[in-house]
């Protein structure tokens, strides 16, 4: 048992979650899909998350121990003595990831997870981190393809609601994470990693987040505008998005580290919101 906590946190097992959630998301939204392969796709979701999350660690062991949040990192602390263990750890998950969901789902499915990893363990991480400010922005396609790896494995041809969902999930990211990095600003700055916080105020970066959230609840009407998604749906999108939006003008008005981190998990509680009214809605048509 101490030996599996040790390796647990390598796998970063509430985003894999949080990234799995949103394949069976875009799963739901693109048709009915049996549970036998629905079990799959959770299993080559997880995988695949898991397998970039380890790694992100083995990646960013040099940067990981400036910082507090992640200093008792494994692979910091010494928990785990051998990086290329790590690596190879993650290399491995993500091959039975590719190769389950491409014998058993689609090529469709595969290759959506395989470019969610990528954009996250290359991308971001190996690229962007330590380089952009965009970041973030970008490494927040990783959560819109797991949305469309769901929706390919219920439907493997062009299908429009995953599609907007994935555009949902692009537009939360920045909100989400530009509120976190207000909160750990600090950390950010000593270990070099440009953050939007770390280049301008918080209250300029709060303008940000206000902005592109205001384009986030916009992009969640348009499923029903199309006539995708129905009532249900449409309420507790504007519900969702205007408590959101109330949070956002809360941090702008005091950009603080605890406003921040309540406008952080107000993101979540958002996104929880509209993609469980997702699930209800679509099962109700």
């Amino acid at each position: 048992m101490t030996d599996i906590k040790r390796y647990l946190p390598l796998f970063k097992l509430r985003i894999a979650f949080l990234i799995t959630f949103s394949a069976i998301v875009g799963s739901i939204a693109a048709g009915s899909i049996p549970i036998d392969k629905m079990m799959l796709l959770i299993m080559a979701t997880m995988l695949a998350s898991m397998g970039s999350a380890a790694l992100n660690h083995y990646f960013d062991r040099d940067i990981d121990m400036l910082m507090c949040r992640t200093s008792k990192r494994p692979l910091t602390t010494g928990a785990v003595k051998t990086p290329s263990a790590v690596l190879w750890a993650g290399i491995l998950l993500l091959v039975v990831s590719f190769a389950v969901s491409t014998m058993a789902l689609n090529y469709l499915v595969s290759l959506h997870l395989f470019l969610g990893a990528f954009v996250y363990a290359v991308v971001y991480t190996v690229w962007l981190k330590r380089r952009s400010w965009f970041n973030i922005i970008i490494g927040g396609l990783a959560g819109s393809f797991a949305v469309l790896a769901g929706g390919a494995s219920a439907a493997p041809i062009f299908c429009v609601p995953p599609i907007l969902l994935a555009v949902v999930m692009f537009f939360w990211t920045p909100s989400h994470f530009w509120s976190f990095a207000i909160v750990h600003k600090e950390e950010y700055k000593r270990a070099g990693i440009p953050m939007l916080p770390v280049l301008i105020s918080d209250k300029k970066t709060a303008i940000y987040i206000l902005i592109n959230t205001i384009f986030l609840v916009i992009s969640s009407f348009i499923p029903v505008w199309t006539g995708h998604l129905r009532l249900l749906y449409f309420l507790a999108a504007l519900g969702a998005g205007i408590y959101f939006i109330v949070r956002n003008i809360q941090l702008l008005l005091n950009p603080s580290k605890d406003i921040a981190w309540k406008n952080f998990k107000a993101s979540m509680f958002y996104l929880a919101i509209l993609f469980s009214a997702v699930i209800v809605d679509m099962l109700l048509q």
